[in-house]
């Protein structure tokens, strides 16, 4: 099996900020797959199906973003998903908004959501989808940036298109493996 994670803060008032990029990039790929992500298991909402004929198991961690490693820990280890069957969609600062990375095995980057699995799991050896949110204006906080929404127009649009191509970059990754995924969407 494999256990694609999403990251975000739970909550409806954090849904359309940047941060949540991961959330809403499951909610797109569990509604093209028919997956609900409504089980509670682990803090996380989970729900459990198959992408490109692979069982999956779609998460949500409810923790919040800084305490990802706290629901992923427990869900790798109950259900036994090595490291290489795990992929996680999270939101990128360095890389502008629409920009798209596939890795693996890479260093947190200064994500905190990324650096709790990796302390949670003792590894860095995990697959990583990377959604480029751009940076903040000058003088503006890095984290009141990433806890905003997106600007009206067509910052919005290219979020929500990088969104679906981020889901689309997770099915090549499951199908296809890194070095297809990373043709395609970088």
């Amino acid at each position: 099996m494999k256990l694609i994670v999403g990251l975000g803060n739970p909550g409806r008032s954090y849904s359309k900020h940047r941060h949540n990029v991961g959330f809403r990039v499951l909610d797109s790929l569990g509604k093209r797959h028919g997956i609900d992500i409504e089980k509670r298991s682990f803090g996380a909402l989970v729900g459990s199906g198959n992408v490109e004929g692979q069982e999956v198991l779609l998460a949500k961690p409810q923790t919040f973003m800084n305490l990802s490693g706290d629901s992923v820990g427990p869900l790798v280890g109950y259900h036994g998903v090595e490291l290489e069957h795990l992929i996680v969609v999270h939101d990128d600062i360095d890389l502008d908004l629409g920009v798209l990375k596939v890795v693996k095995g890479a260093g947190d980057g200064g994500h905190n959501g990324v650096r709790s699995i990796i302390e949670a799991l003792n590894s860095k050896e995990f697959y990583r989808v990377r959604v480029g949110i751009g940076r903040p204006a000058p003088g503006v906080d890095a984290a009141d940036y990433v806890l905003a929404p997106f600007d009206e127009g067509d910052e919005t649009d290219n979020a929500a298109s990088c969104i679906e191509r981020a889901g689309k970059a997770v099915e090549t990754l499951i199908k296809e493996g890194l070095s297809e995924a990373q043709q395609r969407y970088h």
